[in-house]
């Protein structure tokens, strides 16, 4: 009884963690294939050698078309260092995502994740399905994910300043 009750106190504890506690850093980002609304595949591999700034985002949140903004003029002062890659979920599809794209005036790509392939980012599981939008990954040259920030993050005063440092660094 003693070890079930044990057992059962640490499943709570996990289970009441928000996702923003879990690391997701530190490990290589898994890889995917999607398309965009033209249906191009974007390979994450293609992207190696710069650093990508990886978007979970959905079409209907103000906040996911601030940080879109901010992550256009990041891509313009490191042109040629820095990516970015909006990714979206259903019940996003090509209609809403085109309106966004004509909203924002955006550049940057964005897929869909239609079969929840890049899922795999929040490490997912039964206990943690959910994620907040926005959600930006920061992948850097060799694939590996350096950083996150969930939807608070982003919009704190010193973000900006932090993927400076980031993109930088030596």
């Amino acid at each position: 009884m003693l070890k079930f009750s044990a057992a059962l106190l640490c499943a709570v504890t996990l289970i009441g963690q928000p996702l923003a506690s879990l690391s997701l850093s530190g490990r290589r980002a898994p890889s995917f294939s999607l398309p965009d609304g033209r249906l191009q595949q974007h390979d994450i591999l293609d992207y190696r050698g710069k650093w990508l700034l990886l978007d979970f985002m959905k079409t209907d949140c103000p906040h996911c078309k601030e940080l879109s903004k901010k992550l256009e003029g990041v891509m313009a002062r490191y042109r040629g260092k820095v990516e970015v890659l909006g990714v979206v979920l259903p019940p996003d599809n090509q209609q809403t995502v085109a309106r966004y794209i004509m909203e924002t005036k955006i550049t940057s790509p964005i897929v869909f994740d239609s079969s929840q392939t890049a899922i795999p980012y929040f490490k997912a599981t039964p206990t943690t399905a959910g994620f907040d939008t926005p959600h930006l990954f920061a992948i850097d040259p060799n694939g590996m994910i350096v950083r996150d920030w969930g939807q608070v993050a982003v919009e704190t005063p010193g973000f900006l300043g932090e993927l400076d440092q980031l993109f930088n660094k030596k």
